[in-house]
């Protein structure tokens, strides 16, 4: 076995895919994300995903929040600028999220995520029940802005 770092997160006997469990109407997921696409959101009206930037083939929405946190934690508050994260969640038609396998890429039963293709992020977008909701942020080291504690907004433009 080499010691390449696609062996360490790709184990040659893992799953990379799984299936979905038994699932109702609507599916929760979370979205980890910085302080440009959090705008975006806004200006949407928390109601829809921005496109994707030309080298961003896919839309990753994940499965869990604490998958979703750690993201927000260990990448965007320590690589973005500014170096803040933010959790967010939302809930998408069953029918819709369901058509998207479940995507392992990391430790089998916290790092699953689903793979929508830019070109089918509109359809993925009118399938969304409500709107987007923050629910987390993560400032890293020299964030000089504000985030109100409870809405997990930034208080002042930055």
């Amino acid at each position: 076995m080499s010691n390449n770092w696609l062996d360490t997160l790709f184990p040659p006997n893992a799953e990379r895919t799984v299936p979905w469990p038994p699932v109702g109407e609507t599916v929760t997921l979370w979205r980890p994300t910085g302080l440009h696409e959090l705008r975006l959101l806004a200006a949407a009206g928390w109601r829809a995903w921005p496109p994707r930037l030309p080298d961003q083939p896919i839309f990753y929405p994940v499965l869990n929040r604490p998958y979703a946190e750690e993201i927000a934690r260990d990448w965007n508050a320590k690589r973005n600028v500014p170096p803040v994260g933010f959790v967010t969640e939302f809930d998408v038609r069953a029918d819709v999220a369901t058509r998207y396998d479940i995507q392992v890429v990391g430790a089998q039963h916290e790092h699953q995520e689903l793979w929508v293709p830019a070109e089918e992020l509109d359809a993925f977008n009118a399938a969304l029940i409500g709107p987007i909701r923050v629910v987390g942020h993560f400032a890293g080291e020299g964030y000089a802005g504000r985030i109100d504690p409870v809405t997990h907004l930034p208080e002042e433009d930055e």
